[in-house]
């Protein structure tokens, strides 16, 4: 049985085809960070975080922010960022307080314990970004390149979440 579309080109069969590549790479260098980090903190002996809340440390940094905050910036999903702020709070890497405005928002801020572990990702990242340069695996202009287009695909999708649906 022939299960080709007869709708599609072969010329869209060719860019479907490295498009559901892209998205496949997406997932796996996602899950790799995440991999990466965990090496990192086992190193360096910094067992009590998963990777998922080391990212939330780093992306949250000097700033105090909220929940939703972190849900509308894309980094995580609801009960995901629900869980792991909590946990982050209980195990002390996390000031939490009443928002003044909308007592039912919590506004979270890092400790010095979560300073130390965004920094901690802060200083992975710069050794991989001198490695990357360093070693010729990608130069400013196409990490440039690949930024921008990456924020097309990501302008393009938030359009069908709110256009299509």
């Amino acid at each position: 049985m022939n299960m080709r579309s007869p709708s599609i080109s072969d010329a869209d069969r060719g860019f479907a085809g490295e498009y559901l590549d892209s998205l496949s790479l997406v997932e796996r260098l996602h899950r790799l960070l995440l991999d990466v980090l965990k090496d990192e903190f086992e190193r360096v002996g910094l067992l009590e975080i998963n990777p998922v809340q080391a990212l939330l440390l780093f992306n949250v940094g000097s700033k105090e922010v909220t929940a939703g905050e972190l849900k509308t910036r894309g980094y995580y999903q609801g009960s995901n960022v629900s869980y792991n702020l909590k946990k982050l709070v209980e195990m002390g890497y996390m000031h939490h307080k009443k928002c003044e405005i909308d007592r039912r928002a919590v506004r979270v801020s890092l400790t010095e314990k979560g300073e130390e572990v965004h920094h901690a990702v802060a200083r992975l990242f710069a050794r991989h970004a001198h490695g990357l340069q360093d070693k010729e695996v990608l130069s400013f202009d196409q990490i440039t390149n690949i930024n921008a287009t990456l924020k097309r695909v990501e302008r393009y999708w938030t359009d069908q979440i709110r256009y299509i649906y």
